[in-house]
């Protein structure tokens, strides 16, 4: 065999093991064309001002290296555009403009980028994701200057974004950097209220924007891993997108009675949210594994067809009970992984984490001076 079969073979081997090796024991799991990664969401960057350093969310090394160490690996890493570019209405006081949306700020573009290499240092995979997009957010708190789904400007700006990091980052390797497209895409009217009423986007819409942002990354290089959050706030399968070797990205957040009970950007009077139960009834419905098997199953379908899956946030916000977060998460991740599917919970540290998250029912474990959740960690561990 001459070297460069050999570096072929040896490559091919080794991405091989790497995904096997994180895959259950069963020999029935369907075999899924992304890595099961096992990791959290980073919230450095997820803020609709201009990012300044030493924040409350800033990771820390010593964040990577507990996550190696406890057998993760992968992080995701939300991206609000406005953190990376030069305008800041705190400072200029007026309404962003189009043209401002493609003004990029390089300092702290370089922050992202040391960030993304300081993750590959202890071996964890990145996915960077455009939380917030020209024109695109599920979350309200940033008066965007157009509509993505309506405006070929915004479009065209959002093809922008992932030209510039595709182009910064065309060196790095596909099994150490992915990019997901869009968090959690939905249609409404008014894109700055964040209750009012979500649709899904038009199946050749998010086609389209999908087919535009991929010409924009593969050019830079044509082996980088992209996925696409599931439609309808990351709920839904998007079937326009299966022939486009495409990731997709779903939830674990159903039913949000158990995943976001009092969360105030969900519930506009926290005290109406019924008490969550698992299983059990919950405001008149009944909750179950079954029922939980029933929502997975386009997204364990479309495993089948060949498309890979992964789960970009899943998990609980900290006033959830205790105790119903850990049966209700342990059928999420069994399902999950009976399925070969991976998954990153929101966040590491913080309200759904697994560090300082403020819950109130549970016995924190002292760790360097944080509150680790220790039976949190012993059920990520076992998926």
């Amino acid at each position: 065999m001459d070297r460069r079969n050999f570096l072929k073979t040896a490559s091919a081997g080794a991405v091989f093991l790497s995904m096997a090796a994180g895959m259950p024991s069963c020999e029935t799991v369907p075999v899924n064309k992304l890595p099961r990664w096992r990791g959290f969401n980073l919230l450095d960057f997820y803020t609709s001002r201009r990012w300044r350093s030493g924040g409350r969310s800033a990771s820390k090394e010593e964040d990577f290296k507990w996550m190696s160490d406890w057998g993760f690996d992968f992080v995701r890493i939300p991206l609000q555009y406005p953190s990376y570019i030069n305008y800041d209405h705190n400072e200029v006081g007026r309404q962003i403009t189009p043209e401002e949306t493609v003004d990029y700020n390089e300092e702290v573009v370089a922050e992202i980028e040391k960030l993304v290499f300081l993750a590959n240092k202890y071996g964890l995979h990145v996915s960077l994701n455009l939380h917030r997009a020209p024109g695109f957010c599920i979350n309200a708190g940033f008066n965007e200057p157009f509509n993505l789904w309506k405006d070929e400007e915004a479009q065209q700006a959002f093809y922008a974004h992932w030209d510039m990091w595709a182009k910064r980052f065309k060196n790095v390797s596909p099994s150490l950097l992915s990019f997901d497209l869009l968090n959690e895409p939905c249609f409404r009217e008014d894109m700055n209220d964040q209750y009012s009423k979500k649709t899904p986007v038009p199946g050749d819409l998010y086609r389209k924007i999908a087919i535009g942002c991929k010409e924009a990354i593969l050019k830079h290089n044509p082996n980088r891993l992209i996925v696409a959050d599931g439609n309808d706030g990351g709920s839904l399968v998007i079937p326009e997108l299966i022939d486009l070797n495409i990731g997709q990205s779903c939830r674990g957040y159903h039913p949000g009675y158990v995943s976001h009970y009092r969360a105030g950007w969900v519930w506009k009077d926290p005290d109406e949210a019924p008490m969550p139960v698992w299983p059990g009834i919950i405001n008149g419905e009944e909750f179950n594994r079954k029922k939980l098997e029933e929502f997975y199953k386009p997204w364990t379908d479309l495993v089948k067809q060949g498309v890979g899956v992964h789960c970009g946030e899943c998990g609980c916000y900290r006033e959830t009970p205790h105790g119903v977060f850990l049966a209700w998460f342990n059928d999420v991740l069994s399902i999950l992984t009976e399925n070969g599917i991976g998954w990153a919970t929101w966040n590491f540290r913080g309200d759904f984490g697994l560090i300082d998250s403020g819950r109130k029912d549970i016995e924190y474990e002292d760790w360097y001076g944080h509150k680790l959740d220790r039976k949190m960690l012993e059920l990520l561990q076992k998926y």
